[in-house]
């Protein structure tokens, strides 16, 4: 039986958004999932930025990430290995690694060479699932994911733009979303 691991990253912002490039990790969550979107699993850890350590009043208040949070985590470098051994332990029976929309991945890819590490996602396909539940449900264009919550007749559970529950909640939307095939 083969799981999916679900990410969500919350990062660095101000009012109006920064380029990815100016955005940095502070919440790292996951859901290792089956593919009926059930949790086996789950890995959630805070951050500390480097480059832009004092997080701004407005990403304060859209992620309820408190100051506290980022100054008493460790490093991104060090939390990843902390990630890694974790995933290690499932490394066999992934499939893919899933994010909603691609954000997820490009600011992992920065992270990573930022960081100089070396992960095992980079050798496991990445599912865009905004993408995919687009296509499954015909829609004109991708929609954000609690909007896509309720399309499925799905209301968010816990609160949102905080890592491992929108992890979470995007795997609810991943039965919906991937072919029958993929088992």
């Amino acid at each position: 039986m083969g799981h999916w691991l679900v990410i969500d990253l919350e990062a660095t912002t101000d009012e109006g958004g920064w380029p990815v490039t100016d955005m940095e990790v502070i919440e790292i969550g996951a859901s290792l999932v089956t593919r009926d979107g059930r949790e086996v699993e789950h890995f959630q850890r805070f951050v500390r930025p480097r480059r832009r350590p004092q997080l701004t009043p407005f990403c304060r208040e859209l992620t309820h990430i408190r100051q506290a949070d980022v100054d008493g985590a460790a490093p991104f470098a060090e939390v990843w290995g902390q990630f890694e051994r974790w995933l290690t332990h499932h490394q066999g029976h992934l499939q893919a690694w899933v994010s909603w929309g691609d954000y997820d991945r490009k600011q992992l890819l920065q992270e990573w060479q930022s960081h100089q590490v070396h992960s095992l996602l980079a050798q496991l396909p990445h599912i865009n699932l905004k993408q995919r539940f687009a296509k499954a449900r015909h829609l004109q264009r991708p929609t954000g994911l609690n909007g896509a919550l309720q399309l499925a007749g799905l209301q968010f559970a816990g609160r949102q733009h905080r890592a491992l529950e929108d992890a979470r909640n995007t795997a609810r939307l991943l039965p919906l979303s991937l072919p029958a095939g993929d088992a």
